[in-house]
């Protein structure tokens, strides 16, 4: 009977010790995995040393993204999207400067759009702004679509800028074109052609008012100083009565309609022939020709 019950004394210990093996193994396999990936990283640490100055890894963050199977805290999630708010917060800002700028302008960009709409991106920004109730996958999810958005909206304000100083060039140069015709309509005037006359003789041929007095006396009696001055009977066409007047394109492609270019041409004429205007009213009052 005695041997009987230390028989099964060690019988219940036996099976006491097995149940404590098979409870510790987990623990014994996760320790073995943990230790080795850290002697690996050690290992590789001390092998391949950084250079100095390097961004060395964290050892402990690889073997908890090994255990854990990569995935990424949540304080770190709501981290990057505090960032992503920040930088979509300053696309729209500069979306919206933009757009009223040009707004303000009352330019027209030729059909393109002349705002960045930035409502969906603001909606995403609040949603993800309240993040105390959200799930880690809801943040994660959110700060995609406000990266998305953000990405979109920088994009169509740097076409709309791009719009807009297309029609900033536009307006300028139809304000040159518009300025420029005005200064040809006051120069193709009796008056106007008169000043030019002067300022020309002055500055190229050094010709003073007395010359001038008789220049203005032989184009006052061939043409009145009118640029489309044209005489049936034989031709001679603008300021100068120049025969054909095509010869006065030789001044300019413009002769037949800036008169400065005819005055260039009748000075230039004077000059080779007659040396002088008042050679030449000379020599018209004699033949009535020039």
């Amino acid at each position: 009977m005695l041997q009987n019950t230390r028989a099964l004394r060690r019988a219940s210990s036996a099976a006491e010790a097995r149940r404590a093996v098979t409870a510790r193994r987990p623990k014994w396999i996760f320790g073995t995995i943990a230790g080795g990936v850290i002697g690996a990283a050690l290992t590789v640490g001390i092998v391949s040393a950084p250079a100095a100055g390097a961004e060395t890894p964290d050892a402990v963050a690889e073997v908890a993204s090994f255990v854990t199977g990569g995935a990424v805290p949540l304080t770190k999630k709501v981290d990057d999207s505090a960032i992503r708010i920040s930088l979509a917060q300053d696309a729209t800002a500069a979306a919206d400067a933009v757009s009223a700028e040009v707004a303000g302008s009352g330019l027209d960009l030729a059909g393109a759009p002349a705002a960045v709409d930035t409502g969906d991106l603001n909606a995403w920004i609040d949603r993800l702004g309240d993040r105390d109730g959200l799930s880690s996958r809801e943040i994660t999810s959110l700060t995609a679509y406000v990266a998305s958005e953000t990405e979109a909206v920088t994009a169509e304000t740097a076409t709309l800028q791009n719009d807009y100083a297309a029609a900033q060039q536009r307006k300028v140069e139809e304000e040159q074109a518009a300025a420029a015709a005005a200064a040809l309509a006051q120069a193709n005037t009796p008056e106007g052609a008169k000043a030019t006359a002067r300022a020309m003789m002055a500055s190229q041929y050094g010709w003073g008012d007395d010359q001038f007095s008789c220049l203005n006396s032989l184009w006052t009696k061939e043409s009145g100083w009118n640029y489309k001055a044209y005489n049936k009977s034989g031709g001679a066409t603008g300021i100068p009565q120049a025969l054909p007047g095509s010869k006065m394109a030789s001044a300019g492609s413009d002769w037949q309609d800036n008169a400065a270019t005819q005055i260039a041409w009748g000075l230039g004429y004077i000059k080779s022939v007659y040396g002088a205007p008042c050679s030449a009213w000379g020599h018209s009052q004699a033949s009535n020709w020039y």
